[in-house]
């Protein structure tokens, strides 16, 4: 999903195309979804994001399986179930995740697969302890309560083939959609790589900290 303005971050480029320490976010998701086990991946815009569009086309030679999905830019969540409806996925699940996460890289990627598959249902939802992002220092907005914990939705989820009505989802402008627990399991992890959306300025200069930190914290056990 990269079609965002990123108001939030100032409006200095499209959101996809923020740098951070030195590359645009979406060709750091782009990178961890080609080395990952995805089978193909659908760069989903919108006319808010042209610069991002044209960036993709660059990254085609590169990105063999990647397609751009036109979406009319109606809002992340509309823009989703119009991407899901245009996919022929032929009953497979889909993975769905923001351009927005910096850190991410294909064994993370991996890890959200083998949960979905761990916990045999259509759909799996990613979130992080709301604590544990404000521990990191980002930006922890759009929260819901889950088993009485503060948790933050991760802006990566997989749909299953049988579940690809995402009708009752909210959203914000940015475009992380809230955890619905009825439309399947929930995966709650401290991972910083899924932790880490960038929303806000003091966002991006956490990304880039944590870029250069490979300890321990970075990759925690999940709860």
């Amino acid at each position: 999903m990269c079609g965002g303005r990123g108001t939030r971050l100032g409006g200095e480029a499209e959101k996809p195309l923020r740098e951070v320490a030195g590359r645009p976010m979406v060709d750091r998701v782009l990178d961890a979804l080609a080395a990952s086990r995805i089978e193909a991946t659908h760069a989903v815009v919108s006319p808010h994001a042209t610069r991002t569009r044209e960036r993709l086309a660059e990254r085609a030679s590169d990105v063999p399986s990647l397609s751009v999905v036109d979406a009319p830019g109606n809002g992340y969540v509309a823009d989703l179930r119009h991407a899901m409806e245009a996919v022929d996925a032929g009953g497979d699940p889909l993975l769905t995740v923001a351009a927005d996460l910096p850190l991410l890289d294909a064994a993370a990627v991996n890890a959200v697969l083998d949960a979905a598959r761990a916990a045999d249902g259509d759909s799996l939802t990613v979130c992080v302890p709301a604590a544990r992002k404000r521990d990191l220092g980002v930006s922890a907005d759009a929260t819901t309560e889950i088993d009485g914990r503060e948790v933050v939705p991760a802006g990566i989820n997989v749909v299953g083939g049988g579940a690809r009505d995402e009708s009752d989802a909210e959203g914000d402008d940015e475009g992380e959609a809230s955890a619905d627990r009825d439309a399947g399991a929930v995966h709650l992890t401290d991972d910083a790589r899924l932790a880490v959306n960038v929303n806000y300025p003091s966002d991006v200069r956490t990304a880039e900290r944590l870029l250069t930190d490979d300890g321990p914290d970075r990759h925690p056990t999940d709860p």
